[in-house]
């Protein structure tokens, strides 16, 4: 074999091998993102309140999360027609607003498996607490805190 045509073999040979390279860091790139997606929605959905009298949907807007009530075991206020408001808000303004649909989890961030960053408005009590969350299986751990996370309360909530 002449020298031209061993180099024209062997520049075909690496071109080819370098395709086959390029294409493997490709689909490894693209499952390394995909994955990442996958676990930062793995939030989203309906979930059940750790006392399951409501359901909460967790939904993603831009790169942030909320969540808002889209059913309660006392949806109505006592005529049984009217639904019910959020009267314990602090601020007057906001005490005629319906509980349904209300937004009670607001502007978390997905970071290295925890969704952090956020607040979570309690309408039984009238209180928004710092707060964070972690999937752990099939339950999402929702903790609310003033100050440090230390000084705080977890709940449980399921899959609804």
């Amino acid at each position: 074999m002449s020298m031209q045509v061993r180099s024209k073999f062997q520049k075909s040979y690496i071109q080819s091998k370098m395709k086959t390279v390029l294409f493997f860091a490709f689909v490894l790139l693209t499952s390394f993102t995909s994955t990442f997606a996958q676990n930062a929605d793995a939030i989203t959905g309906v979930w059940l309140s750790a006392d399951k009298d409501a359901k909460i949907e967790i939904y993603r807007s831009g790169n942030k999360y909320f969540g808002k009530i889209i059913w309660t075991k006392n949806m109505y206020e006592a005529d049984g027609k009217t639904l019910r408001k959020d009267h314990k808000n602090p601020q007057a303004n906001l005490r005629n607003r319906n509980i349904l649909n209300l937004v009670m989890l607001t502007n978390f961030t997905y970071d290295d498996g925890e969704w952090t960053g956020g607040e979570v408005y309690d309408p039984k009590s009238g209180k928004t607490y710092n707060s964070k969350m972690k999937l752990k299986g099939n339950a999402l751990e929702l903790r609310g805190y003033v100050g440090i996370s230390l000084f705080g309360r977890s709940t449980v909530w399921t899959r609804g």
